[in-house]
């Protein structure tokens, strides 16, 4: 039977991957985890606990405890707060990770560990079409650099000690069932929000700026099938290229005219212009693939469709 911890519950993608993994290993099963409060479907439907990843003893005491086979470690600080506190992001991103890792190494029952790295690792000297999964890789972000040194020990602890960690280069990630957690991609979430409740919104990158993206259904469903696939059939022991489509803020507000005609959209370009500016403008995800025979499942319209009804589902139901 797989025991699961997930470090990070409370976050964007760790609030739905743990409602999906208990969907599908039991509630009892699937331990969510985080330093602060959850919403109450992660607190009611599981077990949920404070813990702490950078306490690597109360971490170990856990995992041993709770006799965990998985891990899915998705505490970080993402790319727009890492900037305002570089040494804190580097310290939480790295060290919180090598404490995994040590964890996955020393605890037998621990038979897979998911990571999440991201696209930031990506830089200026990057194609930025099609971004293969090997090429270039000078990121200037704290994030972009973390992710990218933690890719590298991963591969280290999967050769050196046959640690089985398995990982993914995010896109911009877009869901309406938590707030942007700090990152340059958010305004593909606040876009749809400010749309619906005040029918405008300021955009702080440029109009034309074309960065990869994903619906967070179709990256759970990657993240899972990654982890349900067998070793032997990986050929990627970093983390995987992954790859939905290619949104700009002039496309995606385009898109919403469709449901509301009066949307209006203005330009206020942040220090996150120069961070999205180094990143490639969409990726090249074969090799994800051909290893798991998968696709995502959601293009713009549908993508604005769910977006537009969910948001004005939850409007409608916070006025009763």
């Amino acid at each position: 039977m797989e025991r699961i911890l997930i470090i990070g519950a409370a976050g964007q993608i760790g609030s739905e991957l743990t409602l999906e993994l208990r969907k599908i290993y039991g509630n009892a099963n699937v331990y969510a985890t985080d330093v602060k409060d959850a919403e109450l479907d992660i607190k009611e439907s599981g077990p949920f606990q404070l813990l702490d990843v950078m306490d690597d003893k109360h971490l170990i005491h856990f995992v041993i405890r709770h006799k965990i086979t998985q891990i899915y470690h998705l505490a970080a600080v993402l790319s727009g707060n890492a900037e305002k506190l570089p040494v804190q992001a580097w310290h939480i991103n790295m060290d919180g990770l090598m404490n995994i890792l040590e964890v996955a190494k020393l605890v037998e029952d621990v038979k897979k560990v998911f990571w999440p790295s991201s696209i930031a690792v990506f830089g200026s000297t990057t194609p930025r079409q099609l971004a293969p999964q090997v090429t270039y890789m000078e990121p200037s972000t704290v994030y972009g650099i973390s992710k990218l040194a933690a890719e590298r020990w991963c591969e280290y602890y999967s050769k050196r000690y046959h640690v089985d960690i398995r990982s993914l280069r995010y896109p911009g990630l877009i869901s309406y069932k938590t707030e942007p957690g700090g990152g340059t991609t958010d305004w593909a979430i606040e876009i749809y929000f400010e749309a619906i409740k005040k029918r405008n919104y300021t955009c702080f990158v440029e109009a034309e700026t074309l960065m990869p993206m994903m619906f967070m259904d179709d990256a759970i469903k990657a993240t899972i099938s990654l982890m349900e696939a067998e070793r032997s059939n990986l050929s990627i022991h970093s983390a995987y290229n992954l790859s939905g489509l290619s949104m700009s803020p002039a496309l995606v507000s385009m898109d919403i005219k469709r449901h509301v005609p009066d949307f209006t959209i203005s330009y206020a370009p942040d220090f996150r212009q120069q961070i999205a500016d180094s990143w490639p403008q969409s990726v090249d995800d074969r090799n994800f693939r051909r290893d798991i025979k998968w696709k995502p499942a959601f293009d713009l319209t549908r993508i604005t469709d769910v977006m537009v009804a969910e948001i004005r589902k939850q409007i409608k139901a916070s006025l009763t």
